[in-house]
């Protein structure tokens, strides 16, 4: 059981490492796999989480009010991060004289933050069955390719050389690894594992429908693109229903 959770989160280090490669190398086709990523996320809620928590509910008799605050908690709250992260951000694509490197490195170290947690939400989802720990992974480990694209992004608009660009992606992607690992330590109740499925389903929900799918029809919007959105949603459904 201890092997799976490391075994994934070493595939979210090369998920993280593969984005930000392609973010030198392959910019123009980030889209699609953006595009394709965007339904995975919202597959995962809808056809794996929710129908969880639903369960949870019918075993512990849990108050559905409670996972529904904690869903919108996590939707708000990482709107909130990722705001506050590229806020700076934004300001200084209007104003360009004002970017800084340590703007950049600032930015890439919340990020590498932001992929901890998503070790530890690897973890913590292990610790409720092994299909949801499966599948938080593959939506952890299409979301952190993006995070990979950012840091690399984050870095190199602010200034900052590749080679330091390439040692802060190593930090980004290494972090999930790091949070996997820290959820061996410890064991959550049922209660708090059943908040922590409404949390990442709000936390899914943000960065498929609200962050990455806008960013992938930004400038190439295409019936391809919605098709591979729907794919990518398709292909949970039928990951979990045969799981």
């Amino acid at each position: 059981m201890i092997l799976k959770p490391i075994l994934f989160a070493v595939l979210t280090f090369a998920s993280t490492f593969l984005g930000g490669f392609f973010a030198i190398k392959f910019k123009e086709k980030l889209h699609f796999i953006m595009a394709f990523s965007a339904g995975v996320l919202v597959g995962i809620v809808a056809f794996d989480i929710l129908p969880e928590i639903i369960e949870q509910i019918k075993v512990y008799n849990f108050e559905a009010i409670d996972v529904m605050l904690a869903l919108v908690f996590g939707f708000f709250l990482f709107h909130i991060l990722e705001k506050s992260i590229l806020l700076h951000n934004h300001a200084d694509q209007h104003f360009p004289i004002h970017k800084h490197p340590h703007v950049g490195v600032a930015s890439a170290l919340a990020l590498a933050g932001h992929s901890f947690m998503d070790g530890v939400a690897i973890g913590l989802g292990f610790q409720v069955n092994s299909v949801i720990g499966v599948l938080i992974a593959v939506a952890v480990i299409s979301h952190d390719f993006t995070d990979g694209i950012n840091t690399v992004s984050l870095m190199l608009n602010h200034k900052n050389t590749s080679k330091k660009a390439i040692i802060f992606l190593f930090l980004t992607a290494l972090a999930p690894v790091l949070g996997v690992i820290f959820t061996l330590f410890f064991t959550l109740p049922p209660y708090f594992l059943y908040l922590y499925l409404g949390f990442f389903a709000g936390f899914l929900l943000y960065i498929g429908a609200s962050d990455i799918l806008p960013e992938a029809h930004s400038e190439h919007s295409s019936y391809k693109l919605i098709f591979l959105t729907i794919l990518g949603s398709v292909f949970v459904f039928t990951i979990s229903r045969f799981m």
